[in-house]
């Protein structure tokens, strides 16, 4: 690493030594996932009391991308089959996804939010929508841009 002067840069580990750069980052994402963990059971639980924390996330994809084949959907979150019709099975039973047949493949079906579904999740994302403002309330809107690029960056580089 060079200096560019700034004085915000740590020196380059020694020989055998610790990376304080990258600690830094461990430490970070440890707090940010626990807490990032403990809100998805809170939203999860907003969107329905007998709704799982996991699967608060396939909510999510389902609303930002519409219809979704069911091995799609896992292979983007990263769980099995088994794992991934269990979770669907709950959500239908809920009342908050229904599975369709796929009208560009008579075998497969698509999974999509139902209209209770898609209220509940507007509501819920709404709300953490605002308070994500209140937390960044005095960042310049540059400053939360190049936050969402950089998650964007590292959630794209874990894909790989």
């Amino acid at each position: 690493m060079h200096d560019s002067g700034t004085g915000s840069e740590l020196p380059a580990p020694p020989e055998g030594g610790v990376d304080h750069e990258f600690l830094a980052v461990e430490r970070e994402l440890t707090v940010f996932l626990r807490r990032a963990r403990a809100s998805s059971g809170e939203m999860s639980r907003a969107v329905h009391p007998d709704l799982e924390a996991a699967a608060y996330g396939l909510l999510v994809c389902l609303d930002e991308w519409g219809g979704q084949r069911a091995t799609d959907l896992a292979a983007y979150i990263g769980v099995g089959r088994a794992t991934m019709s269990r979770q669907l099975r709950s959500l239908e039973d809920l009342g908050l996804v229904t599975r369709e047949q796929d009208p560009g493949d008579g075998r497969a079906f698509l999974v999509q939010l139902t209209a209770e579904g898609r209220e509940r999740m507007r509501r819920v994302r709404d709300a953490r929508r605002a308070e994500y403002v209140r937390k960044l309330d005095g960042w310049d809107r540059a400053e939360v841009a190049e936050l969402a690029r950089l998650l964007h960056h590292l959630n794209a580089r874990a894909e790989s």
